[in-house]
């Protein structure tokens, strides 16, 4: 039975909870810290939890007997924090996005190797079952190359949300719909597709005037092979719909599931190849169904993980990569040129302070709220 404590008791941790009590076989919380910690107290009674309340997450980690420790704070927080953790010798998964720069990623991951313990981070679409059959399908590459992605990373999401005190900025928040957004999706992207080559982009801020932080952008990814991809992020799409489309050069897959296969006519014109689409059919139909979802999915994959069961799925190098993608595209859209891949050190927008001094302010933060009365939240991933 292993112990668990949450850092940052906001909105997402009750999802973290959840997952913790749906998994009591394995494992329960005994330990949550907020720097308000009569939010921390409340979700204990909330929860039903037999667990200490810490207002100062160094004190927390003084106790021996905590193996993981989710952290689930503002974004600017993540990587001292989680450094802390992994030198004090325990196991850590934390929120997306990993960090506020590639610096700092690069500081958790080596504290993780130094550690020797678990760093995950977050990215629980992918511990979906149409997540997860579509990356299966793709691997019998039966579609052919891919030659076109197209990620449609759509939300959205009221003024008021940037009144949040730490939403809305490049310092706390690290960046707005393309960095706390379409994280997810450009995770997913990544993992399925793997790294492109170049990136150019543009951003923009509609409907925010109380954040510094685009609320739109648009990327266009090149591959060594010439494909291309083009992902959109956004919390300005009413409905939120959300997909993400591979164009081989004998069928499309995408999530939502749909096939679609062609073969060429004597003319070049498209005609359907229904017996392609039927062996895809089979072959996704056929795929089993995840035992555990979303951010149980998860924390189930890094519980397995620290008992030795199986490798993690979404460790640190596989965040980095994610924030490396995300860093291009403010880099891109930013300076107004394209960005080659990988990014490295002399990046100007490798450390905080350059993403800060570097990056596109739409506007002056006007509204500084504690918290809201009501926690209650979506996370998207309807992908059926």
């Amino acid at each position: 039975m292993l112990n668990v404590a949450i850092i940052g008791v906001g909105a997402i941790s009750s999802a973290h909870i959840d997952a913790y009590q749906g998994l009591s076989e394995y494992c329960h919380i005994v330990a949550l810290c907020d720097i308000y910690p009569k939010k921390a107290q409340k979700a204990v009674e909330q929860f039903h939890l037999n667990a200490d309340v810490y207002e100062d997450y160094h004190e927390l980690l003084k106790r021996q007997d905590i193996d993981l420790v989710s952290v689930c704070t503002p974004p600017y927080t993540h990587a001292e924090i989680a450094i802390d953790c992994l030198n004090a010798h325990k196991n850590v998964l934390v929120e997306k996005p990993m960090a506020s720069s590639l610096a700092e990623c690069d500081a958790m991951n080596a504290a993780a190797e130094q550690s020797g313990k678990i760093l995950s981070v977050v990215a629980q679409n992918r511990f979906t079952t149409p997540m997860m059959k579509l990356k299966q399908v793709l691997e019998t590459e039966l579609m052919g190359p891919i030659v076109h992605t197209q990620v449609d990373s759509f939300w959205w999401r009221g003024h008021s949300y940037y009144d949040l005190w730490w939403r809305g900025t490049w310092e706390k928040e690290g960046g707005g719909c393309t960095l706390n957004h379409a994280v997810h999706h450009i995770d997913i992207f990544r993992w399925m597709r793997g790294m492109p080559s170049e990136v150019t982009a543009v951003m923009s801020n509609t409907s925010h005037d109380n954040a510094e932080v685009e609320d739109v952008s648009a990327a266009i990814f090149r591959y060594g092979d010439g494909s291309l991809a083009q992902i959109t992020s956004s919390v300005v799409h009413h409905g939120e719909e959300q997909q993400l489309i591979f164009q081989g050069k004998k069928a499309r897959v995408s999530v939502p599931w749909k096939v679609k296969a062609s073969t060429s006519k004597e003319n070049g014109f498209p005609e359907e190849d229904k017996g392609l689409e039927l062996k895809l059919e089979k072959i996704y139909d056929e795929l089993p169904e995840v035992e555990f979802t979303g951010h149980t999915g998860q924390i189930y994959d890094v519980l397995q993980a620290i008992a030795g069961k199986k490798q993690v799925l979404v460790d640190g190098k596989e965040g980095r990569e994610t924030l490396e993608l995300i860093t291009a595209i403010y880099q891109a859209a930013s300076l107004g040129e394209p960005v080659k891949l990988p990014l490295k050190e002399d990046s100007p927008f490798y450390t905080r302070k350059g993403v800060l001094e570097n990056a596109t302010h739409f506007y002056e933060k006007t509204t500084s709220l504690e918290e809201f009365k009501s926690n209650e939240i979506t996370t998207g991933g309807n992908y059926e």
